[in-house]
C-alpha cells in the first residue's frame, strides 16, 4: 500500500503540473523586470534625479541687527543701531556643474540596474532548462516504468508455469521500488525549481505553473565574436562608460572652481544723538585663482584622469576575458553536441538493440529476466546521461547569452 501510495501522490503531484498556467520562457523572462531587486535601482534613480534639481540652489542670506560702535560709558550721542544683510551668489556654471554630474548619477544607476536584470534574466533562462530537463527525465522514468509492469507482469505468469525464478520477479520489483525514490527526487527538484523561479518573477512562491518542454538549440559554436557589438552591447560596459562620463562631469565640476563667486553686503545704521544715518553698500568677489586656494581642485583633476584612466584600462579587460570566455563557450558547446549526436546516434541505438535482443530471446524462453532487467536500466543510464549532456549544453548556452547580453 505505502508503493501505491507513493506512485499516486507523484501521479497526482504530476497532473496539478499538467493542469498549471503554462508559461513559456519569454513570459518568465518578461516577469523577471518586477523583481523587487530592479525596482529599488528605479527609486534609486529617481531620488537622485531629486537631488539634482535642488543643485541650483543659493546659499541662504544673513541678516543681521545690533548695536554698532556704541561706547562703553554712557553717552547719548555715540555709536548707532545697525541692521545689515548678506548675500552670495555662486557663479552660475558651478551650479549647473553640480547639476549635471548629480543628474549623471542616475545614469550610473541605471547602467547598474541593466547589469542586475541581465543576471537575474540568466538565472530564470538556467533553472527554467533546469526544470525543462528534470520534466524529460521524469517522463523517462514513466516510460521505463511502464516497461518494468510490463515484465513484472509477464514474470509473474511464467512463475505460475515453473518458467520463472522467484529471485528474478523480487529484482523486477526492487528496479520499480528504485523508481520510485527516483521520481520522489525528480519530483522534489521539480518543486524547488517552481519556488526559485517564482522567486524571481516575484510571484507567490507555491504558484505552479507548466513550461514549455520544447528546446531550441542555439549555433552560438559556428558564430564569430562581434567585438563592436560586445563593447556596445554588455550592461557592465555601459556602466563603466556612464562612469567615465560622470568623471568627465566631475572634472567639469572642479575646473568650475576656478570661476568667481560674488557677493552683496547692505547695512543701514540708525545714528544716536542726533547724527547723521549712515549706510554700507558693498560687493564680494572670490579670488579662486590664486595657488593657496587653487592648489585643491588642481589635485582633484589630476586624481580624476587617473580614475578614468583606471577605468579604461578596466573596460579593455572585461572585454578580453569576455572574448576569451566566449570562445572557450563556443568549444565547449561544440564538444557538447558532438556527444549527445553520438548518443543519439549510437549509444542509444545500440543499447535498444541489445535490450530488443534480450527481451527476444526472453520470449523465446531461450534467455532470463535479469538479461532484460539489465537491458532496460542500461538504456535508462544512457538516455539519463544524454539528458546531463543537454543540461550541460543549455547551461552554456546560457552562459554565452549572459556573457553576449543577446536576451
Amino acid at each position: 500500500m505505502k508503493k501505491y501510495y507513493i506512485i499516486l501522490t507523484a501521479l497526482l503531484g504530476l497532473a496539478g503540473f499538467a493542469q498549471a498556467q503554462r508559461l513559456p520562457l519569454d513570459s518568465v523572462i518578461a516577469r523577471v523586470s518586477t523583481n523587487p531587486a530592479l525596482q529599488a535601482y528605479d527609486a534609486k534613480a529617481s531620488a537622485q534625479n531629486a537631488y539634482a534639481t535642488g543643485a541650483r540652489s543659493l546659499d541662504a542670506p544673513k541678516i543681521s541687527a545690533g548695536q554698532y560702535q556704541v561706547p562703553y560709558q554712557l553717552n547719548p550721542s555715540g555709536g548707532s543701531f545697525m541692521v545689515q544683510a548678506e548675500q552670495m551668489f555662486t557663479n552660475p556654471a558651478k551650479l549647473k556643474a553640480k547639476e549635471d554630474y548629480m543628474k549623471g548619477q542616475s545614469q550610473v544607476t541605471a547602467a547598474d540596474q541593466g547589469y542586475l536584470k541581465n543576471q537575474l534574466i540568466s538565472q530564470a533562462k538556467q533553472y527554467y532548462f533546469e526544470r525543462v530537463v528534470l520534466e524529460k527525465k521524469l517522463a523517462l522514468l514513466q516510460h521505463t516504468k511502464e516497461l518494468l509492469d510490463y515484465m513484472l507482469k509477464d514474470a509473474n505468469i511464467r512463475l505460475t508455469y515453473g518458467k520463472e525464478k522467484l529471485p528474478n520477479i523480487y529484482k523486477a520489483k526492487a528496479e520499480l521500488f528504485q523508481l520510485d525514490n527516483t521520481r520522489e527526487q525528480l519530483t522534489n527538484d521539480i518543486s524547488q525549481k517552481n519556488i526559485i523561479l517564482n522567486t524571481l518573477m516575484n510571484r507567490d512562491k507555491q504558484a505552479i505553473f507548466s513550461v514549455d518542454t520544447n528546446i531550441v538549440l542555439k549555433d552560438y559554436e559556428t558564430t564569430i565574436t562581434d567585438t563592436a557589438r560586445l563593447a556596445t552591447g554588455r550592461s557592465d560596459i555601459k556602466g563603466i562608460n556612464r562612469n567615465i562620463d560622470l568623471q568627465q562631469l566631475s572634472a567639469k565640476m572642479e575646473y568650475a572652481k576656478r570661476k568667481p563667486d560674488f557677493g552683496i553686503q547692505a547695512a543701514h545704521m540708525q545714528s544716536y544723538g542726533g547724527y547723521a544715518n549712515q549706510y554700507i553698500l558693498m560687493g564680494t568677489v572670490t579670488i579662486p585663482i590664486v595657488p593657496w586656494a587653487a592648489k585643491e581642485y588642481k589635485a582633484n583633476l589630476k586624481g580624476i584622469r587617473y580614475e578614468v584612466e583606471e577605468l579604461q584600462q578596466k573596460k579593455l579587460d572585461i572585454l578580453n576575458q569576455a572574448q576569451g570566455q566566449l570562445a572557450a563557450l563556443r568549444t565547449d558547446m561544440g564538444s557538447k553536441k558532438r556527444q549527445l549526436k553520438n548518443y543519439e546516434k549510437n549509444i542509444i541505438p545500440a543499447l535498444q538493440n541489445s535490450y530488443k535482443t534480450a527481451l527476444l530471446a526472453y520470449d523465446q524462453n531461450t534467455g532470463d529476466l535479469p538479461s532484460v532487467l539489465d537491458g532496460i536500466k542500461s538504456l535508462q543510464t544512457v538516455r539519463m546521461e544524454a539528458l546531463d549532456r543537454l543540461q550541460e549544453l543549455l547551461t552554456l548556452q546560457v552562459a554565452y547569452e549572459r556573457e553576449y547580453e543577446s536576451n
